[in-house]
């Protein structure tokens, strides 16, 4: 409960579409873009922490002149960081030089990041180190203007090597085995083709080399390109690109797993990960802003006119149903509702480990994700606490005095905040074994407010490893003196390893696999465990599409509640006076609530994607052979 699960990155595209002057002469500055690109990675600080970065083209520039600017961070704050050293560097530019102040046309010549199309990523290490060179965006360089390529999204493809391999059977000597640089050189190689055949169709029309460059900016086929370079792609992205002249893309996986949303008016084109941030940058309704479709690509032509093109034929769409559950803001209007419904679908189960005793029962949640599901559950709850008031009045009636009455109707559900997150303190802790004595102090609780008599009810969004539920939650919980203590998911299980982007790589650290192990064990059924590998093993030769997983093996001669109580005996510290229970949500309600966004392959082991099932019996591999590293 409260792990700190590392999450995909965000991305956000911007394209003006009305030069400069007009923006300095309706909205006071010449800087709308950059001003506008500030807000709309800021409102997607919640997807990266670890780094940040920004790139801006100009668009008809004379040669000679600059028009390709990037800025990347991994300081601790590099939302904050790139922004400050740019807001510097133009107020350097307009003090050493007054001139620029009122006139568009000499600030574009002189000053860096100002132009017309821009590119921001926030950044989460799920894969690869925090370096600076593993921040987005990535630059392609070429002295051809077409040819330059600026690549950054929010992805993790499966299959890594054999996109490395593939690029050397092109002639190419890529720079290192990370997807990010494998994926934009496969873009570029076939960019280069592109270019060079419009050159020599303009050549053999009889136009010189700067004649041919605007026939070759207009004429690029941008969805050709990307068709030719994604074969063989397998995994979840939201990948976006700017060409040095100008053409722009936002390209989404046939899956639909990462997400994407534009928006487009007569002045700009807008692109980012999640709907309300482009909602609240610039102030729209929620149906004027689309979802990307699944395998399309949103294609910006220089001209700023925008398309949408089918690059792989799509597949049965399997968006990440974490983006609802959890990593997403919950201020977008779908996503708040799916949140309350998590909540309210998962009352029943909270009602029968509670006896159905809400007279006697505190209901709260873990900051903050989880608040959205503890409003749903406490509106269900109330309804039960209705529904039994009525029921009691009508059997009663007859005798019922005005006192009675009163009292029954003056019950209420009781909820308190009762978990308060010392921030400052979580910063300060570090990964090493001397850590635990800190872990158990991160939380503060509220004193007062629990009596002996009652049952407390804790909901989350989920439980990944339960590190921080076993070492500090229970105990913290435990001193309130409860009778019970019931700890709410608002998730499934958690028994699978993503792939796709959420940094839960290792089968190992999930505590619903060690649970299955345990059970296993306690009922001389670990046998089930050299069988799994050696039906892994013997798949490693085979292709993707002919892969099974095999590892749902390992749960299967479980129910899910059996499962849910050795979780809870596990997580169980053991010193605590209170009986604990383990709650989690089931796969069909996470259905029933996020209907759009079935893609639930850690709870389910259903991967959306052939790699996706080499990856899990690789990760089971490893933990069998005691290997710790990632499966991609």
């Amino acid at each position: 409960m409260s792990d700190a699960i590392k999450h995909e990155c965000g991305i956000a595209l911007l394209r003006l579409k009305k030069p400069l002057e007009f923006y300095k002469e309706k909205y006071g500055s010449a800087f709308y873009g950059i001003q506008k690109m500030y807000l709309l990675m800021e409102k997607q600080h919640n997807r990266g922490q670890d780094g940040a970065g920004f790139a801006s083209i100009k668009l008809d520039v004379e040669p000679g002149e600059r028009y390709i600017s990037r800025i990347r961070s991994n300081d601790a704050q590099p939302i904050q960081d790139i922004f400050a050293q740019i807001n510097s560097r133009i107020n350097e530019e307009l003090s050493l030089h007054p001139e620029y102040q009122e006139d568009v046309k000499l600030q574009k010549e002189n000053i860096p990041y100002l132009g017309e199309l821009f590119l921001g990523h926030v950044r989460y290490g799920t894969f690869g180190k925090n370096s600076i060179e593993s921040v987005h965006p990535f630059l392609r360089q070429n002295n051809w203007m077409h040819r330059n390529l600026i690549i950054a999204g929010n992805f993790n493809m499966t299959n890594v090597k054999e996109l490395f391999e593939s690029l050397v059977e092109l002639g190419q000597h890529p720079k290192e085995l990370a997807d990010t640089v494998t994926v934009m050189e496969k873009i570029g190689h076939f960019l280069d083709d592109e270019v060079t055949d419009l050159y020599q169709e303009c050549k053999n029309n009889g136009l010189s080399k700067r004649e041919a460059s605007p026939v070759i900016a207009a004429k690029l086929d941008i969805a050709k390109i990307l068709k030719r370079a994604s074969r063989g792609w397998d995994g979840g992205y939201a990948m976006a690109g700017l060409l040095g002249h100008g053409d722009a893309f936002v390209f989404r996986d046939p899956a639909g797993i990462r997400p994407a949303y534009f928006y487009e008016d007569d002045e700009i084109v807008v692109v980012a990960s999640e709907r309300p941030v482009i909602q609240t940058v610039f102030n729209v309704p929620f149906e004027k802003v689309q979802e990307l479709p699944a395998g399309n690509a949103l294609i910006i032509k220089k001209n700023g006119i925008a398309t949408l093109e089918e690059i792989i034929t799509p597949t049965i769409k399997k968006a990440c149903s974490f983006e609802r559950i959890y990593f997403s803001r919950g201020s977008d209007a779908e996503i708040y509702q799916e949140r309350k419904k998590l909540g309210k679908l998962i009352l029943p189960a909270v009602l029968k480990a509670i006896d159905n005793d809400t007279d006697n029962s505190v209901f709260s949640f873990i900051p903050n994700t989880a608040e959205t599901s503890f409003y749903g559950m406490v509106e269900a709850a109330n309804d039960f606490l209705n529904q039994r008031k009525n029921q009691f009045i009508l059997t009663n009636r007859k005798t019922l005095t005005k006192e009675k009455l009163e009292e029954i109707l003056s019950v209420k559900i009781r909820t308190e905040k009762i978990a308060i997150k010392d921030v400052k303190l979580r910063t300060f802790i570090t990964e090493d074994s001397s850590r635990d004595d800190l872990v158990a102090h991160v939380y503060d609780v509220t004193y007062g407010v629990i009596k002996p008599t009652d049952n407390l009810v804790i909901i989350d969004d989920s439980i990944v490893r339960g590190t921080t539920l076993k070492k500090s939650i229970l105990k913290m919980m435990d001193r309130l003196n409860p009778k019970r203590i019931v700890v709410v998911s608002s998730a499934p299980q958690i028994r699978f390893p993503d792939c796709y982007g959420i940094d839960m790589a290792r089968l190992e650290g999930l505590i619903a696999f060690q649970a299955a192990l345990k059970l296993l064990k306690e009922r001389n059924l670990y046998h089930i465990v050299e069988t799994v590998y050696e039906k892994c093993k013997a798949q490693e030769n085979l292709k993707d599409s002919e892969v099974i997983n095999y590892v749902t093996e390992i749960y299967a001669p479980f129910t899910d509640q059996e499962i849910s109580d050795k979780i809870a005996e596990l997580l169980n510290p053991n010193d605590i006076k209170a009986e604990v229970k383990i709650i989690f949500q089931t796969v069909a309600n996470l259905h029933q609530a996020c209907p759009k966004n079935l893609g639930d392959w850690y709870f389910t082991g259903d991967y959306p994607t052939p790699g996706g099932n080499r990856v899990v019996n690789r990760a089971f591999m490893n933990f069998y052979e005691g290997i710790s590293a990632r499966a991609y």
